[in-house]
This record gives structure tokens, C-alpha cells and sequence, in this order.
């Protein structure tokens, strides 16, 4: 008696959507196969990366400047006279949006899998342009 052993590779299908979001999604994702990529993946692989690329611009851009902003503000936007207590402060107007930032990266890493990366990505920036329009009218 001799067996047989099935040497050919099949490739897992896909997960299914529901048909609910199709073409929202990536169905197909073969990155490795140079003919999907030619095709379909290097067009998908780049315009992720141009969205990727700008949220993160913008997040950066937006603690960069929240940091640099709060050096300038004076008893003319509630701190206080007292160059020590003023101080104090500013620290606490640049430390608190970093902890809630460190603080929400649980949740945040679940969203991803929740809405998908480049949807996540975009929300995520958006939602870093309120606080930067809120101060923009404000200040």
C-alpha cells in the first residue's frame, strides 16, 4: 500500500465582507505574486502610503506646534503672572495631549482592525484638525 501525498499549494480564499463594503476592503492582497502587483497591488500599496504618509504629516505637525504654541502664551490666556507657577503650566498644557495620546493607543490599535487601517488613518487625522481649529479660533 502506497500513499499519496497532495503536493499542490491552494491559496486561502479571501474573508468575505458580506458584500456590505466591497471594494472598501482588501479581498485580494498578494503583494509576493509580481503579476498582482503590476496589475492591482502597487496601485493599492501607493495610494495607501500617500494617505499614510499625510495623516501622519499632520499628527506630527499638529504636536509640533501645540508644543512650540504654548511657549508663547502669556497671562493674556489664563496663565498665571508668576513666572514659576506660568511655567508650571505650560508643562502641564504640553504633557497632558501626549499622555491622552499615549493613553488612547490601546483602543486605537483595535479601531484599526474595527474600520481598516487607511480608513482609521484618515478618521484619526480628522480628528486631530478639531483641537488645531478649536485653538486656531481662540487664540
Amino acid at each position: 500500500m502506497t500513499a499519496t501525498v497532495d503536493t499542490t499549494t491552494t491559496q486561502a480564499a479571501p474573508p468575505s465582507t458580506g458584500g456590505l463594503l466591497r471594494g472598501r476592503w482588501l479581498e485580494d492582497w498578494r503583494p509576493e505574486d509580481k503579476e498582482f502587483w503590476d496589475a492591482k497591488g502597487r496601485a493599492i500599496a501607493t495610494r495607501n502610503l500617500v494617505v499614510s504618509v499625510f495623516s501622519e504629516h499632520i499628527g506630527f505637525s499638529i504636536w509640533s506646534l501645540w508644543s512650540v504654541f504654548v511657549l508663547f502664551l502669556g497671562p493674556k490666556y489664563g496663565l498665571s503672572t508668576n513666572a514659576k507657577d506660568a511655567a508650571a503650566q505650560k508643562f502641564l498644557l504640553t504633557t497632558l495631549p501626549t499622555a491622552l495620546g499615549a493613553g488612547v493607543r490601546l483602543p486605537y490599535t483595535f479601531a484599526v482592525a474595527k474600520f481598516g487601517g487607511r480608513n482609521w488613518t484618515v478618521v484619526s487625522a480628522a480628528l486631530l484638525l478639531v483641537p488645531l481649529i478649536v485653538t486656531g479660533i481662540l487664540l
